[in-house]
């Protein structure tokens, strides 16, 4: 019994540190890009902000909380880099978001299904039955640790 218990520790402290890891492979700042085509007489867009994760968990801010133009996408990143994200927002003007019931001001809400790899990602809006929604698309670039030290 002693010699199990021991080989569970030992494989629970080789393998620990990858476990760690595979939840941080994608820490990190990264430069989000939201393209959204025009689409009949709603006008097309494209914004581009940052966004982090930490522990896996993604999360980018576009404008100012509460405002009309704001946009919160949050999500966790799966180790083989899948993820179901979550997207909400104010519409910032009614030439960008058609909608029978839509306005400036108004809140919005969609889903995203994205794709990382170590230093990108790629993502689509889900379109729901494709009435109102757009084939909106999102990259993710993973910027540079410029706070990486060097030494010789």
């Amino acid at each position: 019994m002693r010699k199990a218990v021991r080989l569970v520790v030992v494989c629970a402290l080789v393998f620990s540190p990858g476990i760690l890891l595979a939840g941080e492979r994608f820490d990190g700042k990264w430069l989000t890009t939201l393209t959204c085509p025009e689409k009949g007489k709603t006008e097309g867009y494209t914004w581009k902000f940052s966004s982090v994760v930490t522990a896996g968990n993604l999360r980018g801010e576009h404008g100012t909380a509460g405002e009309p133009g704001y946009l919160l996408i949050e999500g966790k990143i799966a180790d083989d880099g899948a993820a179901k994200l979550s997207a909400s927002g104010i519409v910032t003007s009614r030439k960008y978001a058609r909608g029978v019931f839509t306005s400036e001001g108004s809140d919005y809400s969609y889903k995203i299904k994205a794709q990382f790899q170590d230093k990108q990602g790629t993502g689509t809006r889900d379109q729901g039955l494709g009435i109102v929604g757009r084939p909106c698309t999102f990259d993710f670039v993973k910027q540079e640790d410029t706070n990486k030290t060097g030494g010789s």
